[in-house]
């Protein structure tokens, strides 16, 4: 955090703010740190950048607005390497194109935040219509073998809390991690407060600069920078862990791509975040994240009056997948009841993890559901 980010927002701090998501998260990146912003205007996501190009210079960052969203996560990359904490935020078609600098920072343990309000699809889509389109892009984007840690809110409080979460935990995995908004929540207007969230801190820090070589943790690699006077390479292709291309040696890739994978598969419990209500009596779950899990919990709380014995998982965290919360649902669920905005992504991943009857209950075309489909889709279910 800069010297001047400090009075900024001190003065801020305790307010509590009328706002939409997109501003909500933009505040929340602030209250971590976030000292750079590069970015290209995109719908729905277009309100974050245009409050950072206002807001960041003032706490001493820097904004910059990129040519493209290639270039735009080149930018945060690189901005990153410097020392910055440093962001971007796209929906759609700007998130297929950061894609491979996504795993070029992925491949280089680059800590940097980038946010996706997701907008309805393929190519243009319904460019100012919401959607969740862009889930399994999230988990599976770009080339090769690796882990995503992916984050959704539901509401403009958790557009800020999750967003400051973000940060600390690209700095402590040295990884880029999403924030998977979407339009709905994105652009939805209600309260939030200016304040550091309770949990901020789930994941150790990484070890100190001292420790080297450069890409050798295990399996976090130390904090280097830039410009502390230490011999650094940073390269997209494979490298041993002083940094040094090897293009060719199996048992060197392997090394690196596995401990890429296992600072996440060992961090899966701090990573895991979800709202849970299950009834040890419950024969139906919803299983929901993002905006449509506010219909879904109203829809739940009505079933419940009717009798109807369900649960609820409402994820905060969709990347890892906490499969284990689907393996050990109570012995009478028979349904898990998905609604999504599009035709089935997490779906697909609930049917990996339980033998239970996975029902998607699929909306797409830029409304999100009613507490009525989802009550619906609860009764059918029986």
């Amino acid at each position: 955090m800069t010297a001047g980010a400090l009075p900024y927002l001190e003065r801020h701090r305790g307010r509590r703010l009328f706002d939409l998501g997109d501003i909500a998260c933009a505040w929340g990146a602030l209250y971590a740190g976030c000292s750079f912003y590069a970015g290209y205007p995109i719908t729905p996501a277009s309100e974050i950048a245009e409050f950072l190009s206002r807001e960041l210079p003032r706490a001493g960052g820097r904004y910059i607005q990129m040519e493209d969203e290639i270039a735009s996560m080149a930018a945060v990359v690189g901005a990153a390497w410097a020392g910055a904490r440093a962001m971007t935020a796209t929906s759609g078609p700007g998130f297929s194109l950061m894609q491979e600098n996504i795993g070029y920072a992925m491949m280089t343990e680059t800590p940097c935040v980038v946010v996706d309000v997701q907008r309805s699809g393929p190519s243009t889509g319904q460019a100012t219509k919401p959607a969740q389109g862009d889930m399994m892009q999230a988990r599976w984007g770009t080339h090769g073998d690796h882990e995503s840690v992916a984050l959704c809110p539901n509401s403009a409080q958790e557009c800020f809390d999750l967003t400051f979460r973000a940060f600390g935990m690209a700095r402590a995995l040295r990884l880029p991690v999403l924030v998977m908004m979407d339009g709905e929540v994105g652009h939805l207007r209600e309260t939030f407060d200016l304040r550091v969230p309770k949990d901020a801190g789930v994941l150790p820090a990484p070890p100190g600069p001292e420790e080297f070589p450069p890409f050798g943790g295990d399996p976090v690699p130390p904090g280097v920078l830039f410009g502390e006077g230490r011999f650094l390479h940073v390269t997209g292709s494979t490298h041993r862990p002083d940094g040094m291309r090897d293009v060719t040696t199996q048992s060197v890739h392997d090394a690196l791509v596995r401990r890429l994978c296992r600072k996440v598969e060992e961090n899966r419990g701090a990573l895991k975040d979800l709202e849970k209500d299950l009834p040890a009596d419950a024969r139906t779950v919803v299983l929901c994240y993002g905006a449509p899990s506010r219909p879904a919990l109203a829809a739940v709380e009505e079933a419940r009056r009717g009798g109807r014995k369900v649960g609820i998982l409402r994820l905060r965290t969709v990347w890892p997948f906490p499969g284990d919360e689907l393996e050990k649902l109570p012995a009478g669920v028979g349904t898990v009841l998905v609604p999504e905005m599009n035709l089935g992504q997490i779906s697909r991943e609930a049917e990996r993890y339980t033998d239970r009857k996975v029902v998607r209950l699929s909306k797409i075309g830029g409304v999100t559901h009613s507490r009525r489909e989802i009550l619906d889709g609860i009764e059918e279910a029986g």
